[in-house]
Protein backbone atom coordinates (compact mmCIF):
# COMPACT_ATOMS: atom_id res chain seq x y z
CA UNK A 1 0.00 0.00 0.00
CA UNK A 2 1.22 3.76 -0.37
CA UNK A 3 1.99 6.22 1.27
CA UNK A 4 -0.81 8.32 -0.22
CA UNK A 5 -3.43 5.60 0.31
CA UNK A 6 -2.35 4.70 3.96
CA UNK A 7 -2.57 8.25 5.07
CA UNK A 8 -5.95 8.55 3.59
CA UNK A 9 -7.01 5.15 5.42
CA UNK A 10 -5.83 6.32 8.68
CA UNK A 11 -7.83 9.93 8.03
CA UNK A 12 -10.77 7.71 7.33
CA UNK A 13 -10.76 5.93 10.64
CA UNK A 14 -10.12 9.03 12.46
CA UNK A 15 -13.55 10.58 11.24
CA UNK A 16 -14.74 7.95 11.80
CA UNK A 17 -14.40 8.06 15.79
CA UNK A 18 -14.84 11.73 16.04
CA UNK A 19 -18.00 11.16 14.19
CA UNK A 20 -18.97 8.63 16.52
CA UNK A 21 -17.70 10.39 19.83
CA UNK A 22 -19.12 13.23 18.95
CA UNK A 23 -22.28 11.70 18.54
CA UNK A 24 -22.78 9.55 21.80
CA UNK A 25 -21.30 13.01 23.33
CA UNK A 26 -24.18 14.96 22.02
CA UNK A 27 -26.62 12.87 23.16
CA UNK A 28 -29.26 14.11 26.07
CA UNK A 29 -29.47 11.81 29.04
CA UNK A 30 -32.33 9.74 29.56
CA UNK A 31 -35.44 10.79 31.68
CA UNK A 32 -34.43 7.70 34.12
CA UNK A 33 -30.93 9.51 34.61
CA UNK A 34 -32.01 12.72 35.87
CA UNK A 35 -31.19 12.83 39.51
CA UNK A 36 -34.75 14.40 40.64
CA UNK A 37 -36.08 11.15 39.50
CA UNK A 38 -33.41 9.30 41.24
CA UNK A 39 -33.71 10.23 44.66
CA UNK A 40 -35.21 8.11 47.63
CA UNK A 41 -37.85 9.19 49.35
CA UNK A 42 -38.06 8.88 53.18
CA UNK A 43 -40.56 5.96 52.87
CA UNK A 44 -38.10 3.91 50.51
CA UNK A 45 -35.39 4.22 52.83
CA UNK A 46 -37.12 3.21 55.94
CA UNK A 47 -38.70 0.18 54.65
CA UNK A 48 -36.32 -0.80 52.49
CA UNK A 49 -33.03 -2.55 53.12
CA UNK A 50 -32.99 -5.32 56.05
CA UNK A 51 -35.65 -5.41 58.27
CA UNK A 52 -35.53 -3.38 61.68
CA UNK A 53 -36.67 -5.99 64.52
CA UNK A 54 -37.84 -4.31 67.47
CA UNK A 55 -36.07 -6.47 70.40
CA UNK A 56 -36.69 -3.35 73.46
CA UNK A 57 -40.28 -1.45 73.78
CA UNK A 58 -39.54 1.30 76.92
CA UNK A 59 -42.40 2.10 79.11
CA UNK A 60 -42.00 5.75 79.37
CA UNK A 61 -43.42 9.57 79.20
CA UNK A 62 -42.44 11.34 76.09
CA UNK A 63 -38.93 12.70 76.21
CA UNK A 64 -39.60 16.56 76.44
CA UNK A 65 -38.18 17.38 72.62
CA UNK A 66 -39.82 14.59 71.37
CA UNK A 67 -43.02 14.97 68.54
CA UNK A 68 -45.21 12.08 68.98
CA UNK A 69 -48.29 9.89 67.60
CA UNK A 70 -50.48 7.50 69.51
CA UNK A 71 -51.80 4.56 67.76
CA UNK A 72 -54.89 4.87 66.48
CA UNK A 73 -56.60 1.50 67.20
CA UNK A 74 -58.21 1.36 70.06
CA UNK A 75 -56.34 -2.59 69.97
CA UNK A 76 -53.35 -0.82 70.28
CA UNK A 77 -54.24 0.17 73.69
CA UNK A 78 -54.96 -1.17 77.60
CA UNK A 79 -55.88 -0.43 81.02
CA UNK A 80 -53.66 -2.04 83.47
CA UNK A 81 -52.18 -1.98 87.02
CA UNK A 82 -48.87 -1.02 87.35
CA UNK A 83 -46.41 -1.13 89.62
CA UNK A 84 -43.01 1.46 89.81
CA UNK A 85 -40.02 0.73 91.85
CA UNK A 86 -38.69 4.46 91.65
CA UNK A 87 -35.07 4.03 93.51
CA UNK A 88 -34.76 1.59 90.49
CA UNK A 89 -36.58 3.64 88.04
CA UNK A 90 -38.46 0.31 86.48
CA UNK A 91 -42.27 -0.03 85.80
CA UNK A 92 -43.95 -3.62 86.40
CA UNK A 93 -46.88 -4.98 85.16
CA UNK A 94 -49.57 -6.55 87.17
CA UNK A 95 -52.28 -8.93 86.87
CA UNK A 96 -55.82 -8.41 88.14
CA UNK A 97 -55.44 -11.27 91.12
CA UNK A 98 -51.73 -9.52 92.21
CA UNK A 99 -52.98 -6.02 92.13
CA UNK A 100 -55.51 -6.80 94.74
CA UNK A 101 -53.01 -8.15 96.85
CA UNK A 102 -50.50 -5.04 96.52
CA UNK A 103 -53.37 -2.57 97.62
CA UNK A 104 -51.64 1.04 97.54
CA UNK A 105 -48.82 -0.55 95.28
CA UNK A 106 -49.91 0.22 92.45
CA UNK A 107 -51.72 2.38 90.07
CA UNK A 108 -54.06 2.02 86.82
CA UNK A 109 -53.01 3.61 83.55
CA UNK A 110 -53.99 3.34 79.85
CA UNK A 111 -51.05 1.74 77.96
CA UNK A 112 -50.53 3.76 74.54
CA UNK A 113 -48.48 3.10 71.85
CA UNK A 114 -46.81 5.53 70.65
CA UNK A 115 -44.10 6.21 68.62
CA UNK A 116 -41.61 9.43 68.00
CA UNK A 117 -40.12 11.01 64.97
CA UNK A 118 -37.04 8.75 65.11
CA UNK A 119 -39.43 5.77 64.89
CA UNK A 120 -38.71 4.51 68.29
CA UNK A 121 -41.74 2.75 69.57
CA UNK A 122 -42.50 2.71 73.21
CA UNK A 123 -45.39 2.38 75.31
CA UNK A 124 -47.01 5.46 77.36
CA UNK A 125 -48.50 5.08 80.46
CA UNK A 126 -51.24 7.41 81.27
CA UNK A 127 -52.45 7.41 84.58
CA UNK A 128 -56.41 7.12 85.28
CA UNK A 129 -58.55 8.83 87.37
CA UNK A 130 -58.69 6.94 91.33
CA UNK A 131 -61.50 5.17 92.87
CA UNK A 132 -62.76 8.60 93.97
CA UNK A 133 -62.73 9.55 90.49
CA UNK A 134 -60.60 12.52 90.71
CA UNK A 135 -57.70 12.76 88.51
CA UNK A 136 -54.41 15.39 89.05
CA UNK A 137 -54.47 17.90 86.30
CA UNK A 138 -51.22 16.62 85.25
CA UNK A 139 -52.62 13.25 84.78
CA UNK A 140 -55.59 14.75 82.67
CA UNK A 141 -53.88 16.97 80.29
CA UNK A 142 -51.67 13.71 79.60
CA UNK A 143 -54.82 11.96 79.03
CA UNK A 144 -55.78 15.05 76.14
CA UNK A 145 -52.18 14.84 74.73
CA UNK A 146 -52.48 11.17 73.82
CA UNK A 147 -55.99 11.86 72.39
CA UNK A 148 -54.82 14.57 70.29
CA UNK A 149 -51.76 12.41 68.88
CA UNK A 150 -54.16 10.00 67.61
CA UNK A 151 -53.97 12.36 64.64
CA UNK A 152 -51.50 14.87 65.26
CA UNK A 153 -47.88 15.42 66.16
CA UNK A 154 -47.77 16.57 69.43
CA UNK A 155 -45.13 17.30 72.28
CA UNK A 156 -45.54 17.38 75.85
CA UNK A 157 -43.71 20.07 77.87
CA UNK A 158 -44.23 20.21 81.61
CA UNK A 159 -45.28 23.26 83.27
CA UNK A 160 -44.83 23.25 87.05
CA UNK A 161 -46.70 26.81 87.45
CA UNK A 162 -49.73 25.47 85.43
CA UNK A 163 -49.58 22.18 87.35
CA UNK A 164 -49.93 20.18 83.87
CA UNK A 165 -48.74 18.98 80.82
CA UNK A 166 -48.64 21.76 77.98
CA UNK A 167 -49.99 20.47 74.43
CA UNK A 168 -47.72 21.66 71.22
CA UNK A 169 -48.44 21.02 67.93
CA UNK A 170 -45.87 20.26 65.03
CA UNK A 171 -45.33 23.90 63.15
CA UNK A 172 -44.49 21.59 59.89
CA UNK A 173 -46.57 19.18 58.10
CA UNK A 174 -45.10 15.88 58.85
CA UNK A 175 -46.28 12.41 57.40
CA UNK A 176 -48.09 9.68 59.10
CA UNK A 177 -45.88 7.28 60.84
CA UNK A 178 -45.07 4.07 60.18
CA UNK A 179 -46.62 1.65 62.49
CA UNK A 180 -44.38 -1.86 62.97
CA UNK A 181 -47.08 -4.58 60.84
CA UNK A 182 -45.17 -7.62 62.01
CA UNK A 183 -45.75 -6.95 65.90
CA UNK A 184 -49.09 -7.03 67.25
CA UNK A 185 -50.28 -5.13 70.79
CA UNK A 186 -50.00 -8.13 72.67
CA UNK A 187 -45.88 -8.75 71.20
CA UNK A 188 -45.20 -5.08 72.36
CA UNK A 189 -46.30 -5.74 76.04
CA UNK A 190 -44.14 -9.01 76.18
CA UNK A 191 -41.26 -7.27 74.85
CA UNK A 192 -41.80 -4.28 77.14
CA UNK A 193 -42.35 -6.31 80.40
CA UNK A 194 -40.23 -9.74 79.90
CA UNK A 195 -38.65 -9.28 82.37
CA UNK A 196 -40.86 -6.95 84.37
CA UNK A 197 -44.21 -8.80 84.71
CA UNK A 198 -45.75 -9.50 88.28
CA UNK A 199 -47.85 -12.74 88.40
CA UNK A 200 -47.11 -14.66 91.43
CA UNK A 201 -47.11 -13.64 95.78
CA UNK A 202 -43.39 -15.44 95.69
CA UNK A 203 -42.20 -12.88 92.83
CA UNK A 204 -38.97 -11.10 94.11
CA UNK A 205 -40.55 -7.53 93.97
CA UNK A 206 -43.32 -8.61 96.27
CA UNK A 207 -41.06 -10.48 98.90
CA UNK A 208 -39.39 -6.73 98.99
CA UNK A 209 -42.41 -4.71 99.44
CA UNK A 210 -43.54 -7.40 102.12
CA UNK A 211 -39.64 -7.32 103.75
CA UNK A 212 -39.16 -10.93 103.03
CA UNK A 213 -35.83 -10.01 101.06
Amino acid sequence: MSKKAANKKKAAVTDFVVANSTTETAQPPSNEMLINNLRLTQDFIETAGVKRLITTVPVRKPGKQDYVRVHPGTEYRADVALLELRDDREIYLLTPAMAKELPGEFFMATLYTTINRQNVVFLWPVKLPGPDGRQLAWHRSAAQAADMARAKWIRVQPNMSLGAYEIDEAGATHSDPIWPKDVSFQGLIDIAFRDRFINRLDHPVVRRLRGLT
